[in-house]
């Protein structure tokens, strides 16, 4: 198993932790020199806060735990392709890579026709695609 495969099964654990707690399953964990260092999963019917998203915890979590408001040289693994909202976090927060696993065709971040990020920040997709698929699809079937 790969290390971004080891970190995004880190990422689908906290979806699972949502899921659990009936959130929409998206899990997210940042990483710096290859540690965790804060996780983070779907919070916004909990905290009543549309903007509770997986990403954003981890990137919250991120900056406090290193007391710092860039996270340059860290990756975000995160199960959904994030949204537009939590792309200017991404790029306001200087994380250097984004790696995530399901494409999101509704909301996600690749819908804008325009370049988003820095050049220097890496983009990678489709890690543990099918199992990050698959758990969203399990919870909305659950839902319906």
């Amino acid at each position: 198993m790969s290390t971004d495969e080891q970190f995004m099964r880190m990422a689908l654990n906290e979806a699972m932790n949502a899921y659990e707690a009936d959130e929409v399953p998206v899990g997210a964990v940042v990483v710096l020199n290859d540690r965790v260092i804060a996780r983070g999963h779907n919070l916004t019917e909990m905290l009543h806060d549309v903007t509770a998203h997986a990403e954003m915890m981890a990137i919250t979590a991120a900056a406090n735990g290193l007391g710092a408001k860039y996270l340059t040289d860290c990756t975000l693994y995160v199960t959904l392709e994030p949204c537009i909202m939590c792309a200017g976090a991404i790029m306001h927060s200087q994380i250097s890579r984004l790696v995530y696993g399901a494409p999101d065709p509704k909301k996600g971040f690749t819908l804008v026709k325009a370049d988003l990020f820095p050049k220097n920040l890496k983009v990678e997709h489709g890690v543990l695609e099918a199992e990050c698929s698959r758990i969203l699809k399990d919870f909305f079937k659950e839902k319906r």
